[in-house]
């Protein structure tokens, strides 16, 4: 008589959690001292790489790896466990947020002016995804004024007030951090969710807004970071909710703008109010209704069109639109090959019009549209698909990655905005290359070396030569004062 052989015990991956990752994760994994552990949290991070942090840790940082500890049977049972759901789905309310504010004023007797002597309005944010630090840096000398540490993965761009000395950073544990470039200080953060997208500041720094995964919310803050009130993103009959994809500002028309994620709706929010929105008081949702869902977008030059991605359905292909703000409609579909990144593109005059030039994720070409016509006037090919294409007013070129693909990722293309023709290109063989942006005169172009063992390459903008190299630890972005704060045409806003 054959007996059956008892088949091995699975690892219980709730106990190992509790036991080894609560009390720096949080018993529902929406992050303590550690980040959350959310599926909506890690979405973008490749199961190999939890694996390995949980085996063997994270440099610069207090998580240390279980290998000695823990089987590799048990490490692969937690790595696949807090990729799944949370059961109830935690919650965050106005409660949470207003308890989570923590704030640092400026002391009474400190003067009021910069602890640095640099240009203000010429000043670099490098957001360094390796470690979690951010480096800012003068865009005159090319030098780091400073360096320290962020929230874990920041995520949206940095956004500044109008005046440039105040900063906010939104990271996808939702926390955001008001940082004081003149004092070179935190002065307060804030939790507005536990998986948060990006955040926006108003045209007149009064308002923050951050737009949420998780929960389906928008947050609104005065410039303190105190809790004004939130928004639930749902239909008008509360029926259907959604994640918020992304929210903007959009300064000429005093208002935020919102992408939702799961409804076919764009929301646009109007801070140009007598009385300011109070807990009490919600400023009004004004609908743009759509066919489809546009997962995130940009503003041409007017801000009368938000310009943006629609998401591929189930065998199907990606699509770009084009929404009227005024009109509260859907006025043109966009001829893109294939996905564009979101915010990637760029708009610029050429021939007595005004184009929209984007690369794209489906292939290596960056579309240039017409943006009166709506028609594609030229496709020109890259070595791969890219993320990123950035120019600026007082250069004839526009530099794009090729980021996305295995042979292209290692070099940028260079291309002449008058012709539309690629003239030039500069590589690093081997490596990922990627991310331009230009000092406020449009002189230089700093580029990300997207490596651990990364750097800021500086390029002489007229001749592509290397003019510097500063190292850092994956440089995933690099922000200019004065290029945002004046919505140069050249750049995201």
């Amino acid at each position: 008589m054959l007996l059956a052989t008892p088949a091995l015990a699975q690892p219980n991956a709730a106990a190992l959690y509790q036991q080894h990752c609560a009390s720096c994760h949080g018993a529902q994994r929406t992050g303590l001292m550690g980040p959350a552990l959310l599926p909506e949290s890690l979405e973008r991070t490749r199961p190999a790489e939890v694996l390995r942090v949980i085996t063997e840790g994270r440099q610069a940082t207090q998580m240390m790896g279980f290998a000695e500890q823990l089987s590799p049977p048990e490490i692969k049972a937690l790595a696949d466990w807090v990729r799944t759901p949370v059961v109830p789905a935690p919650r965050w309310g106005e409660a949470d947020i207003r308890a989570s504010r923590i704030a640092t004023p400026l002391p009474a007797d400190e003067p009021v002016k910069p602890k640095w002597d640099a240009d203000p309005m010429n000043l670099f944010l490098v957001v360094e995804g390796g470690d979690h630090h951010v480096s800012l840096l003068d865009g005159d000398r090319f030098e780091v004024i400073t360096r320290f540490a962020s929230r874990y993965a920041l995520h949206g761009g940095p956004k500044f007030t109008p005046d440039g000395r105040y900063v906010f950073f939104g990271s996808r544990d939702g926390w955001i951090t008001k940082y004081d470039l003149w004092r070179l200080a935190v002065v307060a953060e804030v939790r507005a969710g536990l998986n948060m997208r990006n955040v926006a500041v108003s045209g007149d720094g009064r308002w923050v807004m951050a737009a949420n995964y998780l929960p389906h919310s928008l947050a609104l803050f005065d410039a303190d970071l105190n809790l004004v009130t939130t928004y639930d993103a749902a239909t008008q009959d509360g029926k259907s909710s959604s994640r918020v994809s992304a929210v903007y500002d959009a300064t000429p028309r005093n208002s935020f703008v919102v992408a939702l994620k799961d409804l076919p709706e764009i929301w646009e929010i109007s801070y140009d109010q007598k009385t300011p929105a109070t807990p009490k008081s919600q400023w009004g949702v004004r609908r743009t209704l759509l066919e489809e869902p546009l997962d995130d977008f940009f503003f041409d030059q007017s801000y009368r069109h938000a310009l943006g991605a629609t998401r591929p359905k189930a065998g199907g292909s990606a699509s770009a639109q084009v929404v009227s703000l005024d009109m509260r409609r859907k006025v043109a579909d966009l001829p893109i090959a294939g996905m564009p990144h979101l915010g990637s593109g760029i708009t610029f005059a050429w021939n007595g019009t005004t184009v929209l030039a984007s690369p794209n994720l489906g292939g290596g070409a960056v579309d240039v549209i017409d943006m009166q016509s709506w028609k594609t006037v030229r496709t020109i090919p890259t070595p791969g698909a890219g993320f990123f294409m950035r120019s600026h007013e007082n250069t004839p070129y526009a530099w794009t990655d090729s980021m996305m693909s295995k042979d292209g990722k290692d070099r940028l293309t260079i291309i002449d905005k008058r012709t539309l023709t690629p003239v030039a290109e500069v590589r690093e063989p081997g490596k990922t290359l990627a991310h331009i942006e230009f000092t406020r005169d449009g002189r230089y172009a700093l580029a990300s070396l997207w490596e651990m063992d990364g750097a800021v390459i500086v390029y002489d903008a007229r001749s592509f030569k290397e003019v510097k190299r500063l190292p850092m630890a994956k440089p995933v972005g690099k922000y200019n004062v004065w290029n945002k704060i004046t919505r140069s045409e050249g750049t995201s806003h």
